[in-house]
This record gives structure tokens, sequence and C-alpha cells, in this order.
């Protein structure tokens, strides 16, 4: 197994050309996942190596606009690549509370329609994530929107033993996210691969002594 990092963007705040807005890259066993997603990503990808159709999960780390402005753009892209299939697994999608009204609002408003499923699994961060002042509480925009079934995904909310939130837990990998503080509220994600048995030819051992 291996796993290749790529640093899309580095950038903040205001859009450049170079640096481009914060997005990193995981390319592991043909899949591609997306943490962050700014303005420009799409334009990063496509000067990569990467093919953004590989894409199967995006993890978006906080709601200031330079991580998270490009999602929609990338999503009607990827659609546009895309051919229905009914077969074709959702993209996971992994931030704060208030990304799924986000993101289906701006589909909706703009009368974007995917032809691939997404779902969208938000994280409840604790008011002690940053400046009280600075902290809303967004659990009520599901309520007040009519989103299509496709986009639900799970209310993930903090584990206090473990002291994160556990997002993937798959036959290779554990992925899990961790509080931040920042003027919002804001997450690390942490990606740890699995143990795995090793292989010996313990025959071929003993005979080379």
């Amino acid at each position: 197994m291996s796993m290749e990092v790529t640093f899309l963007g580095t950038g903040s705040a205001h859009p450049s050309p170079s640096p481009a807005a914060s997005a990193v890259a995981l390319r592991r066993e043909g899949q591609c996942w997306l943490f962050d997603c700014g303005e420009g990503t799409q334009t990063q990808l496509m000067r990569s190596h990467l093919k953004a159709g590989r894409i199967t999960k995006i993890f978006i780390t906080h709601l200031h606009g330079d991580h998270f402005f490009g999602l929609p753009g990338l999503l009607c892209t990827l659609s546009l690549q895309s051919s229905p299939d009914s077969n074709k697994p959702p993209v996971d999608i992994y931030g704060p509370l208030g990304l799924r009204s986000f993101i289906w609002r701006t589909l909706e408003l703009s009368h974007s329609q995917l032809l691939f499923p997404y779902v969208v699994h938000e994280l409840v961060p604790t008011r002690d994530q940053c400046p009280a002042e600075e902290f809303k509480d967004f659990s009520s925009l599901d309520k007040d929107d009519t989103s299509p079934g496709e986009a639900q995904g799970r209310i993930l909310h903090l584990d206090p033993v473990e002291n994160s939130y556990l997002l993937v837990d798959d036959e290779q990998f554990v992925v899990k996210a961790f509080r931040l503080f920042h003027r919002i509220p804001s997450f690390g994600f942490a990606v740890e691969e699995k143990p795995r048995a090793g292989k010996l030819n313990v025959q071929k051992l003993k005979e080379l002594g």
C-alpha cells in the first residue's frame, strides 16, 4: 500500500495564482481524498498529476471561505465529468455543522444537479473551540430546508473518552477529527494506517541461516 500527499494550495485569505488557497490531496489505492477546497482547487488539480474523478472523500477543516469556497464548483465539475450511475457509491464529505446546508443551498440556488450522490457528515463543535463571541449554533439549519435525502449523513459528536470524532474505520485506515482552537470552530484530521501482518518466507530464512 502506498500513500502520496500533494499540496494543491497553501495560501490563505486573499486568493492568488501562487500560492493557491488551502487544499491538500491524499492519494491511496486508486482513490483520492481531499482536505479543504479553497478557490482555485479545480485549476490546481488540472495542473497536477491527480485525477479529480478519483475523489471519494472530502474533509473540510473549518468554514472560513478560503478553505471551502471552491467546493460547490468542484462538485459541479465532477458531475460534468460523470455519467449517471445508480450503483456509484456517494462522495463522503466531512466538515463542521452547517456545511450540509451550505452545499445544498448553493446547488439549489444555482440550479445545479449532480449526477452522482453525495453524503455530508457534520461534526458538532464545542463552545471552547473559538472565542465565545464568535461561536454560532447552526444546529437548526437542516430543519429549515428541504435538502434531498442523499445529502443527509451522520451528525458526529465529540467522544469524550477518546477526545476525538471517529470519521472512518475500514480494513486499512482509521480517520479521526480533533478539535482545534481558531477564530471559528476548526478541526484537524488524523489518518492512521492499521497494523498489517508482515510477509516473511520462514523456510527461506531457515535455508539462509
